[in-house]
């Protein structure tokens, strides 16, 4: 009993290693060159990330032009895992993201201000890959703060 504890434990670690992967190798990640590879190695091939209701799930080949284009707009984007939650082969993250727009984003001109904005994201993961995201972020604060308000 003791050697499927550790086998369960170990196989737990190995997919909270892959969640906090997506922050670091993709999120943060958005002008690696190799940001195809690291998909790959984080995310099923049928990944599918909500970001709202009313909205379609949003594909790998999808996530993977919205975060070259980010990369383009903020180049220092920098996604932290503050604080992760598991239950079986889910995970509750709460992300901390900091970057300096060098181009406009959500509609503000670079002003060479920054913003801190905070995640909630829900992950499952199977095969030690993340299959499906659900993701709110802080987008009005980060306005908020483009602003200067």
């Amino acid at each position: 009993m003791a050697l499927l504890s550790s086998v369960g434990a170990a196989h737990a670690a190995d997919d909270r290693a892959v969640v906090e992967s997506f922050y670091k190798l993709l999120l943060s990640g958005t002008t690696s060159p190799d940001l195809q590879e690291r998909m790959n190695d984080v995310l099923s091939p049928a990944w599918e990330s909500y970001g709202g209701y009313g909205q379609p799930a949003k594909t790998r080949a999808q996530f993977l032009a919205q975060l070259q284009g980010t990369g383009t707009v903020v180049p220092n984007l920098v996604w932290k895992v503050e604080e992760v939650l598991q239950e079986g082969n889910r995970f509750v993250v709460r992300g901390r993201a900091t970057a300096t727009p060098v181009r406009p984003f959500l509609g503000v001109e670079p002003s060479n201000r920054s913003f801190e904005i905070m995640s909630i994201d829900i992950h499952t993961v199977e095969n030690h890959k993340i299959v499906k995201s659900y993701h709110v972020e802080d987008w009005h604060a980060a306005i908020e703060q483009l602003q200067g308000k």
